[in-house]
């Protein structure tokens, strides 16, 4: 059930005076965009990949750097893996959004509120309450 305006604008004003008062806090609250974590985490599996290439290479005269090339490239793979898999899809399994619907404009930026009423409504929809 969407929030009436009268509803929204208390919502809004209550968001507004929590960044004017304690702005560390409301930017805790603002979260993280999970697309951009695993995507990152992603990225330095690949290059982590490519230096335990090295240092195998590098290790063929001396066996234990060769055996912690391998680590590194096992750890990355596993890590990259773990990343790809954990990023965010949506019904049709391509990759979305953190929020699980089209991405949004970058010039637009939603609000607190307007983030934690999209999540309730998506676990309400999800538990079928």
């Amino acid at each position: 059930m969407p929030l009436s305006d009268h509803e929204q604008r208390l919502l809004d004003q209550m968001e507004q005076a929590l960044y004017a008062e304690d702005p560390r806090f409301a930017s805790v609250l603002q979260g993280d965009d999970l697309r951009v974590r695993y995507r990152r985490r992603l990225v330095l599996s690949v290059l982590g990949f490519v230096v335990g290439i090295a240092l195998l290479i590098a290790g063929i005269q001396y066996i234990p750097l060769s055996i912690l090339g391998f680590v590194a490239m096992l750890v990355s793979v596993l890590i990259g893996v773990s990343s790809y898999r954990h990023m965010p899809r949506d019904a049709d399994g391509k990759l979305a959004s953190s929020n699980g619907a089209p991405a949004a404009p970058a010039h637009r930026r939603r609000g607190l509120m307007e983030r934690v009423e999209e999540r309730w409504q998506r676990r309400r929809d999800q538990y079928g309450r």
